[in-house]
C-alpha cells in the first residue's frame, strides 16, 4: 500500500476520533446526571478526565498527520442515543447504573478498536508519536473497561 493511501486512512480515523470525542464529552455530562452509585459516578468522572487526555492526544496526532477535515461520528452518535434509551427504560437505580456500565463498556470497546487500528497504521506510516499516543489511549481504555467490569460485578453481587 502506498504511504499516502495509508496516511489518508489515518486522517480519516483521526477525524472520526475527533468527532467521537465531542460526542463522548456531551454523553458523559448527561450520563453523570443519571448515575446513582457513588463509585460509578467517580468512575465516570475519571473517564471524563481521561477523555480530555485523549482529546489532546488526538489533536497532537492530527497535527503530526498534517490536519484533517471535520466529519461526524455516526457510530458514537447512535450509541449515545441507545444509551439514553437504556437509561430512560430502567425501572430501578441499580438497573440504570448497570445499563450505564454496559453502555460505557460498548463505547470503550469502540475506542480500543479505533485507537488500536489507527495506532497500527500510524506505526506503519512512520508516525511514531501518533502510534505511541494512541497505544497509550488503548491501554487507558482497557483499564477503564476492567474497572467497569469489576464495578458491575460488585453491583450485581450487592443486588
Amino acid at each position: 500500500m502506498k504511504t499516502d493511501d495509508l496516511k489518508q486512512l489515518i486522517k480519516n480515523g483521526l477525524a472520526a476520533q475527533q468527532a467521537g470525542s465531542q460526542v463522548a464529552a456531551e454523553a458523559t455530562a448527561d450520563i453523570l446526571d443519571d448515575a446513582t452509585d457513588a463509585e460509578l459516578r467517580a468512575l465516570l468522572q475519571r473517564g471524563n478526565d481521561t477523555a480530555k487526555q485523549w482529546q489532546q492526544r488526538i489533536k497532537q496526532a492530527i497535527a503530526e498527520a498534517g490536519g484533517v477535515d471535520e466529519q461526524d461520528n455516526e457510530i458514537l452518535e447512535a450509541h449515545y442515543e441507545v444509551s439514553k434509551d437504556i437509561r430512560d427504560q430502567a425501572d430501578t437505580d441499580q438497573v440504570r447504573d448497570l445499563g450505564i456500565i454496559a453502555s460505557g463498556q460498548l463505547a470503550l470497546h469502540y475506542w480500543i478498536a479505533s485507537f488500536g487500528t489507527v495506532a497500527a497504521y500510524a506505526q506503519a506510516a512512520g508516525l511514531p508519536r501518533t502510534a505511541q499516543a494512541l497505544h497509550q489511549s488503548v491501554a487507558d481504555a482497557k483499564q477503564a473497561d476492567e474497572q467497569h467490569t469489576a464495578l458491575a460485578e460488585r453491583l450485581l453481587a450487592a443486588g
